[in-house]
């Protein structure tokens, strides 16, 4: 695996900032009988997320289904659906926002087309370090805010993952802007994605993540941008060799929950809930 660094990407840094200031101015589930299933008398929790069941994220849901079950699990039974099993970021959202699914884990941009606030995370170069990065998703008081924008949808962030920095890897070297002239990406599914990468350039593809691996193999695309666990954990370094560590974008993953589900809880049970996504991310 090849690794590319450049000083021509931290001009195209600042060019890029104010690119994006102004920018900014099928799967069906199966198996879900309703919502609120129960079985032997206990609630289903269903969670779904993209990542295999050795990510730091599946991981972080473990340690939540652990919380949940050790204090209310007489009641709730949490199963955890790994590698997008029930369907791609967008569709487990649409799932969660009718309540066939209780928590989803998805990427901000995914959440671009329910609350506008979210494109602000697509913005490349948007933080100066990661300790700016952590700084701000810290920030109870400002991220409050931001999670509640959804309500309205039907859902709501409830904890936030380290997703690490997001670069560019593909079938042959990246290690200047003028190496994606020509280059069909992957990006997520998101109109600010889809604009950051072509300003870089390239031919944004958006597609979920679950179709990148066999996409790339199969020359759809020439590659795609992502943090370094898409090409260990992901295995997408089988098919793309060459990793340039550009770092155009730092972006959390969400924990979302089913707004009337959270609604519906006692105030102990919220709280025992609230505690486990805030182990989850501890334990991400």
């Amino acid at each position: 695996m090849e690794r590319c660094k450049g000083k021509d990407w931290f001009t195209l840094n600042n060019m890029l900032k104010r690119l994006a200031v102004a920018a900014l101015a099928a799967v069906t589930a199966a198996g879900l009988s309703g919502c609120g299933a129960v079985t032997s008398g206990k609630r289903i929790i269903r969670i779904s997320h993209a990542q295999s069941e050795t990510h730091p994220e599946h991981l972080g849901l473990l340690a939540f289904k652990d919380y949940v079950e050790e204090r209310l699990g007489d009641k709730y039974e949490v199963q955890i659906f790994p590698n997008e099993i029930l369907g791609s970021a967008q569709k487990a959202i649409e799932l969660t926002q009718t309540g066939a699914i209780d928590f989803v884990v998805a990427g901000t941009a995914n959440l671009e087309n329910f609350a506008g606030v979210y494109e602000i995370f697509s913005m490349p170069y948007l933080f100066d370090s990661e300790d700016v990065y952590k700084s701000v998703m810290e920030d109870t008081d400002y991220m409050e805010k931001i999670y509640e924008s959804t309500d309205e949808a039907g859902f709501r962030v409830v904890t936030w993952y380290n997703a690490g920095t997001r670069n560019f890897y593909a079938k042959t070297p990246i290690r200047t802007p003028e190496d994606l002239k020509g280059k069909k990406i992957r990006v997520q599914q998101s109109p600010a994605s889809v604009a950051m990468v072509n300003a870089f350039g390239a031919a944004a593809a958006p597609m979920g993540f679950g179709e990148v691996y066999t996409a790339i193999q199969q020359g759809v695309i020439d590659g795609a941008e992502n943090n370094e666990l898409a090409l260990t954990n992901n295995k997408h370094g089988e098919v793309a060799k060459y990793y340039c560590y550009n770092k155009h974008q730092m972006v959390p993953d969400m924990l979302v929950a089913n707004l009337k589900f959270l609604n519906g809880l006692s105030p102990e049970e919220y709280q025992i809930f609230k505690d486990a996504a805030a182990l989850s991310t501890q334990v991400e």
